[in-house]
């Protein structure tokens, strides 16, 4: 095994072991990590985002010592290890891609098909009864509600086309601003959004790739608004900060144009 990978197992086998570990990491269970196993794979995403190499380094780092840490807990409840860990990986990896590793000729299937198809095999193989089993529920609601549709679409329940789907969005829309109390307009609006993530994709979009961008465009733009306020954005009638949103956009797209 690779020197640095065993210093990294041995390092937090002693931080968890009882009588010379640390007390925090000796306290820590599979549910208390989750919560930082997703956070350290977002900084991941964040840095490879941002193009900070130096960032990604170390954040992988801080990925792979949540694996490490799992994998320990788990061989102290003799449950496995680390090694079966990267064992299992590996099987699955091989399995997925028989046409790389095995003797299964490629007959024009798309990759998405043959991986779907993969895929699919395994899910019935762990038992699963219907094609929306093992969709988790840890995801974010957005990426979620994405995988939920593709597996539906995958069976023939989606909508032909964009049309369609835009349309439900405008039912929702209404039904959401008919319901009458607090639960039903939880239960509207979780349509309504829905409704909008399936729109997104029938135009080939990711969704989470799509409102990402849209957070960091208000973000940069009410930023600008702010500067253009100097400091009595707060002060300003709604006509007034709209005036400037229109400034703002105004000078965004003379840069694009280069007007």
């Amino acid at each position: 095994m690779n020197t640095n990978l065993s210093r990294l197992l041995s390092i937090m086998a002693r931080l968890r072991d009882p009588e010379r570990g640390c007390e925090w990491d000796c306290a820590q269970t599979f549910a208390t990590i989750a919560p930082y196993t997703i956070e350290e794979a977002y900084e991941v995403d964040d840095a490879i985002s941002r193009g900070d190499m130096a960032a990604l380094k170390e954040e992988l780092g801080d990925l792979l010592l949540q694996v490490v840490f799992h994998a320990r807990i788990a061989e102290e409840l003799g449950l496995f290890g680390f090694d079966d860990v990267a064992a299992a990986i590996a099987d699955k990896m091989e399995a997925r891609h028989p046409h790389v590793f095995g003797n299964e000729v490629d007959e024009g299937q798309s990759r998405e098909d043959r991986w779907e198809r993969l895929k699919a095999a395994e899910r019935q193989s762990k038992g699963a009864k219907g094609a929306l089993d093992g969709v988790a529920l840890a995801l974010p609601a957005l990426i979620r509600a994405e995988k939920l549709q593709k597996r539906a679409a995958r069976q023939g329940f989606d909508w032909p086309d964009a049309a369609g789907a835009a349309e439900k969005v405008v039912e929702e829309i209404q039904e959401l601003d008919e319901a009458s109390s607090e639960s039903e307009r939880i239960l509207e609006a979780g349509d309504l959004l829905f409704a909008a993530v399936n729109v997104v994709r029938k135009y080939g979009v990711a969704p989470e790739d799509a409102l990402r961008a849209a957070n960091a465009k208000f973000e940069r733009r009410y930023g600008a608004m702010e500067a253009l306020a100097d400091g009595r954005f707060a002060t300003l009638s709604l006509d007034e900060q709209e005036a400037l949103w229109q400034a703002v956009k105004r000078a965004e797209a003379a840069q694009v144009t280069g007007w």
